[in-house]
Formats: structure tokens, sequence, C-alpha cells
């Protein structure tokens, strides 16, 4: 569980679109689901154990609003296909460790906030802080970020290119399409969720009040833009398997234009 200060610190990530500083929980809600990802995980497990190659990696970028229940699309296809789950979160959380080029250019940034712990870490709480009442900043952390952010993920798109042994690569980011991910990407996918469920999910897993949710809304790309921009939408209003039965029709119609292609 987190923190109530997480859930604030969460909330002013995900409505100012912050790398790192979102708070990551797993959703897994129902027993179904933790039996298919059991299920599916022995399947896996044994597709590890063959030698299989793959020359022609797809990379697939998946984005949706907040509360959209992206999660648990990326731990099914992550579980039950042949593919590797990157979220963007995570890698600037990583770019921002002590020793990084981004970790050295935040040390300039912030030289006259107390933001570093005394080992040399950043305090993302206090730094979020900053963040909230200092525009300057926050944009000025972003340009230094989210480069990084996407010069890792071409590096590792070209690894797994070279390594083959990968069939899919997949990057989930909240920025997918603003940061022009379309550029690099094969298609992207769009998780749909209403607003009403999104902001349900919202209230009870994170604890957001709705002037929050509103704020986090009014940030966001609309509808209209994801699906413009995106090759495919899942529909994640109802039961999980209904949305890992979209992915699986997906996924075979790729396998249909690769045999044609």
């Amino acid at each position: 569980m987190c923190s109530d200060s997480e859930k604030n610190m969460s909330a002013f990530a995900d409505q100012n679109h912050a790398p790192s500083l979102t708070c990551v929980r797993l959703e897994l809600q129902d027993s179904f689901f933790r039996k298919e990802i059991f299920r599916v995980a022995v399947s896996k497990n044994n597709a590890d154990n063959s030698e299989s190659t793959y020359s022609d990696m797809h990379f697939i970028g998946i984005t949706g609003g907040v509360g959209a229940g992206k999660t648990a699309i990326l731990t099914y296809l992550e579980s039950n296909y042949s593919c590797r789950v990157m979220l963007a979160d995570e890698i600037a959380h990583d770019l921002m460790e002590p020793g990084t080029d981004c970790y050295r250019k935040l040390q300039e940034l912030f030289a006259e906030d107390q933001v570093f712990e005394a080992d040399g870490q950043i305090d993302r709480k206090k730094m979020a802080q900053v963040l909230f009442s200092d525009e300057k900043k926050r944009f000025a952390l972003n340009d230094i970020v989210h480069p990084a952010v996407k010069q890792y993920v071409i590096d590792e798109m070209n690894r797994e290119r070279a390594a083959q042994t990968h069939e899919v690569l997949i990057l989930e980011a909240a920025l997918l399409i603003e940061e022009h991910y379309d550029e690099i990407c094969d298609e992207l996918w769009y998780i749909y969720t209403s607003e009403e469920n999104r902001r349900e999910r919202l209230k009870l897993n994170r604890g957001y009040s709705d002037e929050k949710i509103d704020n986090i809304f009014a940030s966001q790309l609309p509808e209209s833009t994801y699906r413009e921009v995106c090759k495919a939408e899942i529909d994640n209003n109802h039961l999980p398997e209904d949305a890992f039965c979209q992915i699986d029709e997906l996924m075979k119609a790729r396998q249909v234009e690769k045999t044609q292609g």
C-alpha cells in the first residue's frame, strides 16, 4: 500500500507527466486474473527453455489514460507471449539514479533546493514539492529526462532486434503520443476505459479526490487523439478476460499479417 504522501506525489506526477514520481502498483483485481497469471506463467517458462529466435521483432507502444488498467494488460502480454515489457516510468527512475548523466544535470538544476539525501539519493517527495510550485524547473526536468528515456528505448530496441530473443517488444508510456514514439514503434495500442470507470478505480485504488481526478483528466489527451494515432484500441471496461480476448485477436491478426507479408 502507498502512504498518503506517496498518493499525493503520484497524483501530481500523473497530472504533470513527471516520470519516476508515480507510485507503481499491480492491478490484480480478481481471482480469475491471478489464476490466469499462474497458468500463462507456466506456459512462458516452458517457452523460455526453447532456443527460438525472432528475426523480425515487432515493437508495440501502449498508452491510455490514468486508471485505464494498463498494468493488467501488460502483465498478460508479458506472461502469455514471447515479449519484453518496458515501462517509461521505471526507465526514468533508473536514469535519475546517482552516477548517471541525468543525475548530474539534476544536481545542477536543483542545486539550490534541498532534494538530495545524505547518501546522494533524490528525495522524490521533496522534488515533487519543488516541481509542483516551479513550472520552469518542471519543464527543465522533462527536457533532461524525456530525451534520455527515449534514447534508452531506442538503444534497447536495437539491442533486442540484434539479439532476436523476443517476438515482441512493448513500451508503456504516458507520453507515448506527445513524445512521438510512433516514429520508432511499429504500432501503438490505446487502452480505453471510460472516465466513469477510471474515476472509480482512482478513488478506490489510490484514494484520489474528485478534484485531483478532474485535474488529471484535464491534463491528458482527448480520446479522439488516442484513436487517431493508435492503430488498435482495447476496451478495458469489463472483465479482464474480455480485454485478454481482444489482445489475443490482435496478436493472431499480427501473425496473419506476418505470414502473408
